[in-house]
């Protein structure tokens, strides 16, 4: 046999291998589809929708602590941060969009879903599930909150400040929505399921069932957003969050075994409130400082003054770089 027909034996012999091992269901791409969120209720066309679509104010009753927690982070001010975030999705417009010469963005009406992409593919996902009205709707709200904080006019700042801030990443985004990377192996995420460490019934009319998520525990969940560099899929690639890229090439990579929520959520003791290396609860495990001084006189000329000498080392004991995005 010559060795172009041993290759052709062995392609085949693989290929028909791959197929057994797989589910009939996943053999047709999209399968599972028509049950997700999205494809249940459309596309939200307001601001006001797309919060509804992913409405996470029932998990509350059973899960109050846990919304305290998660209250307390970033995630539930995604868009607008500390103020500095929906800032910058604004900036990304007037100095990005903007000055793109192919872009089609000539002034903020003219901002679309896919141009947001860049900056809500982590800060909200689920933009992706809306059609162009809420991202014009979005940024209308940046602008007139930004407007309205020069003007010192705390009516309107406030009426905008809450509907940017009823845009974040809640339970649903992280138990629903993105609880499932691998969709054609372990399908899509079904609408009325909260996804989590074991399968059952689930004491919730909006979501009466509960399945597993084969990544709720490990690193990729949180992958997703915190990621591993350019996102070369958008049409205008950008280089932000570098987390994760980071973990699995020079942590895991030279052996290190823990997970972003064993540092974030167990061993800080913050649950859902997975604060960054600022939060007194990680600072101490993430950074190693040392601090040396020295005093002595210096001698220029007939000149002699007083110097200090400050050696100061600081050394990563996290699993990934510091800081990022």
């Amino acid at each position: 046999m010559t060795t172009k027909k041993i290759k052709t034996v062995w392609v085949w012999t693989a290929m028909i291998a791959l197929a057994l091992s797989i589910p009939l269901t996943a053999l047709a791409a999209g399968i599972g589809k028509e049950g997700r969120i999205v494809n249940k209720k459309g596309k939200a066309n307001t601001i006001a929708e797309l919060v509804a679509m992913y409405d996470s104010s029932s998990c509350i009753e059973c899960h109050q602590e846990i919304h305290d927690d998660w209250a307390l982070s970033v995630h539930s001010r995604s868009i607008y941060g500390t103020g500095r975030t929906a800032a910058t999705f604004r900036t990304s417009v007037v100095n990005g969009l903007q000055e793109w010469a192919f872009s089609g963005v000539k002034g903020p009406k003219d901002v679309q879903v896919e141009h947001l992409m860049g900056c809500a593919k982590c800060h909200l996902p689920q933009l992706a599930d809306a059609n162009d009205s809420v991202a014009k709707e979005l940024i209308a709200s940046i602008y007139n909150w930004m407007d309205a904080v020069r003007a010192g006019n705390d009516k309107v700042r406030i009426v905008e400040e809450n509907k940017l801030k009823s845009l974040n990443i809640n339970c649903l985004v992280c138990h629903n929505r993105n609880a499932i990377t691998h969709k054609w192996t372990d399908g899509y995420p079904q609408k009325g399921v909260v996804y989590g460490s074991t399968d059952g019934e689930h004491p919730s009319d909006a979501f009466p069932t509960m399945k597993k998520s084969a990544i709720m525990g490990e690193s990729i969940l949180c992958g997703q957003c915190h990621g591993l560099g350019p996102n070369l899929e958008l049409d205008n690639p950008t280089q932000c969050a570098t987390l994760y890229g980071s973990y699995l090439w020079s942590y895991t990579a030279e052996g290190g075994r823990e997970t972003c929520q064993e540092c974030h959520m167990r061993k800080s003791g913050l649950g859902h409130n997975m604060q960054s290396y600022r939060d007194p609860g990680l600072a101490e495990a993430a950074l190693d400082f040392k601090v040396q001084t020295s005093g002595f006189h210096w001698r220029d000329a007939s000149n002699i003054r007083p110097y200090v000498a400050v050696d100061i080392s600081m050394t990563n004991k996290a699993g990934h770089v510091i800081p990022d995005g």
